[in-house]
């Protein structure tokens, strides 16, 4: 007996807004799920990230732009907040620069 394959969409998964006092939960199993996260230029920014795997390489979120990194403990949900910033797209990281996704900040409508 054949199993259907699975397709896996290319298409990035996006986030819920992560400023005006929400908090985008950012999964971090193999990648992070979902891997854009969108905030609005102005608003401070609030993303929770929730580690569900051991590997070494995703203990830790990078974000270059703002200088800024934050441990994520296995199983615990972390808080990373950013200053408000202008629109654009700002990437984040594991340490190892091998797991990616971005922040897009939008203009206010």
């Amino acid at each position: 007996m054949l199993l259907p394959a699975i397709r896996r969409s290319r298409r990035p998964l996006r986030s819920r807004l992560a400023s005006e006092g929400g908090a985008g939960l950012v999964r971090v199993c193999g990648g992070y799920s979902p891997d854009v996260v969108y905030a609005r230029a102005g608003d401070p920014i609030r993303i929770t990230f929730l580690r569900e795997e051991t590997a070494s390489c995703s203990e830790r979120v990078v974000f270059p732009a703002f200088g800024k990194s934050a441990m994520l403990p296995y199983g615990t949900s972390v808080v990373v907040e950013l200053p408000p910033s202008p629109p654009g797209t700002y990437e984040f990281t594991c340490a190892m620069n091998m797991l990616r996704g971005r922040l897009v900040v939008e203009e206010r409508r």
